[in-house]
């Protein structure tokens, strides 16, 4: 991808800039201390991650052996298939870790998940349960998702060969009943690592239409959008620091989050890590109120970080970001005719033809120089 030059950072008074810096410093907390916090006054804490970057598994992993002094002794994993979860809980409790169950597990779900530090979630989760007091509740990792059958997917999405790849239903209601009928309905609490797509609560994701007003058209029907629904107040998105999508080009064009204004407030912060409210009890904070022009502000003029999610972890400029490892043992010569077959969503990446294709794609994912070249380039500007 080319890099493309940052736009100028939207106008910020600089009275609310040094505001947005003495909120940092007065409530300062780790990203780990800031998720363990949130579940004081929630149920259910959704991470909204960009998939396949190092760091946030890595935190992930460091706040399992922490969740439960809060109460909390499950992690919720999109990448997972419940029909695997009986073997799943029989890995995270056995005497002995199985990293080849690990893979197998994940190649059920996604036959192009080789990544190894989402399967090193296990891990942690094994590592917490032989550490835990006899007696102790263990933790458990409860898969979201169930098996796609991506074999019946055509050139072109039909109803017809969609229920074919999703014989379960949509993923999105399929996952919020699973939450609600797992945790929400047992007085549980729930952490949840997601893409962030799915763990919206009070932001609509604008889609172009084009018979809707203006163009554009607000989608409600995503997990987080359910579960704050039918759990109003129980629920929290909390911001994993990403590039967004623009609004004049989508996908194609990433951008700073508030147009950098992150950037410049953690530039001039002593702790390169933190964990801040967007939303609090009385309205936005100084940092939710920060302006943000992305995809997601799509015909909603005043859109703020607020209106995105509750909360916000920052761990680096993304310079530093590094994708996740690539597990040379998930593909075999056994399992290929099946990774093959059962490639996810070959409308987004074509179906590889050769392993060699295969591993392409799979290590091309995870170049984060590449993808996330154009917010790279503009940090130097950002002074981050």
């Amino acid at each position: 991808m080319k890099a493309a030059a940052t736009p100028p950072m939207t106008t910020l008074p600089a009275d609310h800039l040094a505001l947005c810096v003495d909120t940092l410093r007065a409530h300062w907390r780790t990203p780990e201390q800031y998720v363990l916090d949130t579940f004081a006054r929630r149920d259910v804490v959704l991470l909204a991650e960009d998939h396949a970057l190092r760091h946030n598994l890595l935190l992930v992993q460091r706040l399992i052996p922490l969740l439960p002094a809060v109460g909390v002794y499950t992690l919720g994993m999109e990448f997972g298939a419940s029909e695997d979860q009986a073997a799943l809980d029989a890995l995270t409790t056995a005497e002995t870790y199985d990293e080849d169950a690990a893979r197998r597990l994940m190649f059920h779900y996604n036959v192009g998940w080789a990544y190894r530090e989402y399967m090193d979630v296990y891990r942690a989760a094994w590592a917490a349960n032989r550490a835990r007091p006899a007696g102790a509740r263990p933790f458990r990792v409860l898969n979201l998702s169930y098996r796609y059958d991506w074999r019946a997917a055509g050139p072109v999405r039909t109803p017809a060969n969609t229920r074919r790849v999703f014989p379960r239903g949509g993923t999105e209601r399929y996952r919020a009943d699973l939450i609600a009928r797992e945790v929400l309905d047992r007085g549980d609490k729930l952490l949840v690592l997601t893409g962030g797509i799915h763990a919206l609560t009070r932001c609509p994701m604008p889609e172009f239409h084009f018979n809707a007003a203006g163009f554009v058209r607000y989608e409600d029907g995503y997990m987080g959008h359910l579960l704050h629904r039918a759990a109003p107040g129980r629920v929290a998105t909390v911001w994993l620091h990403r590039p967004l999508d623009s609004q004049a080009n989508g996908a194609a064009e990433l951008v700073h989050p508030a147009r950098g204004a992150i950037e410049r407030i953690m530039a001039q912060f002593s702790e390169r890590r933190a964990g801040f409210d967007l939303l609090g009890p009385d309205g936005p904070t100084p940092l939710g109120a920060l302006p943000d022009d992305s995809f997601y502000a799509t015909g909603r003029p005043g859109f703020t970080l607020a209106d995105l999610a509750d909360g916000y972890l920052y761990e680096m400029p993304f310079r530093a970001y590094r994708g996740c490892t690539v597990d040379e043992a998930f593909l075999t010569a056994d399992n290929w005719p099946e990774a093959q077959a059962q490639w996810p969503d070959p409308h987004w990446r074509p179906r590889p033809a050769s392993p060699a294709e295969y591993w392409h794609s799979v290590r091309a994912y995870v170049d984060i120089a590449r993808r996330y070249g154009q917010v790279i380039a503009g940090e130097e500007a950002l002074g981050a």
